[in-house]
């Protein structure tokens, strides 16, 4: 970088961002406040003509290189809060709070809820954030994930509600000392194991979490039959689907007994499946 201002080297790192980000402007900026250490208001507003920070250069650096933001920042908001993410875990995006919404739409008194593959913790830790009635058990076959959710729940100032255990619905009898919930709720793995993923993605977030078999179902195979015993009568599960999954994912959910309803995201695609 050899600009000397703010502003100038914003400018120059969207350009040199441009050949691998679709958002380059914004990485650019987000990285500048990091630099900074100040919020990307608070840079936009009062540090635009201040001089270059050293480390700003290598931020670019490293996000021309496809690493995530998220990962170069350790954090990314989600449903109006932040939340720890490292490369153990998916990072949040904005397509998953139709999940947090249709879950928040259901009603229902006090209860409990199941997050089966809770990563960061995002879905489970923001219903629990934003439903103090609520107690919430979130498992994860990673214990480095698990590690990071434990840290964003103590963040969020909801640990004492969150139960977080290694476990793994692949396995035999991982669920016989759960008990029963209200509302079981899963962003599983759904990624074709062939698929052609962005680098950022591909190079960056954990495979685990990812890919689910040849036509990506692998996952719901497993834990659909599963959710009856889980859930308590007139319960729901609430999963996350992936692109053309509606149809197929919701013939699991009624060959095992439910009723299931699509709900779409913002931009119209089919996102979310309950089943009662």
């Amino acid at each position: 970088m050899v600009a000397e201002t703010v502003a100038a080297a914003i400018r120059e790192g969207a350009e040199q961002l441009a050949k691998t980000s679709d958002t380059a402007r914004l990485d650019a900026e987000l990285l500048m406040a990091e630099a900074l250490g100040v919020s990307r208001s608070e840079l936009l507003l009062r540090h635009t003509g201040d001089p270059v920070p050293p480390s700003f250069s290598d931020l670019v650096r490293r996000r021309a290189g496809h690493e995530p933001v998220a990962q170069i920042l350790g954090h990314q908001d989600f449903f109006g809060r932040s939340f720890i993410v490292t490369p153990d875990v998916l990072i949040p995006r904005g397509d998953s709070e139709t999940l947090i919404e249709v879950t928040l739409g259901i009603g229902g008194g006090p209860g409990k809820v199941l997050d089966c593959g809770t990563g960061s913790g995002a879905l489970l830790l923001t219903l629990l954030a934003e439903r103090e009635e609520l107690q919430g058990t979130g498992i994860d076959n990673s214990p480095r994930a698990l590690q990071v959710a434990a840290a964003n729940a103590a963040r969020l100032g909801v640990a004492e509600r969150a139960n977080l255990l290694h476990l793994d619905w692949r396995t035999p009898g991982w669920s016989s000392d759960l008990g029963q919930f209200e509302v079981v709720i899963a962003n599983p793995p759904y990624v074709e194991s062939g698929a052609e993923l962005a680098p950022s993605v591909r190079d960056f977030e954990p495979a685990a979490a990812l890919f689910a078999g040849k036509d990506g179902l692998d996952d719901y195979r497993i834990l659909i039959p599963q959710l009856r015993d889980l859930l308590v009568p007139g319960g729901a599960a609430i999963l996350e689907i992936g692109a053309g999954q509606a149809g197929p994912v919701s013939d699991l959910g009624r060959a095992a007994g439910f009723d299931v309803t699509l709900h779409r995201d913002l931009a119209h695609r089919p996102r979310v499946l309950v089943l009662q």
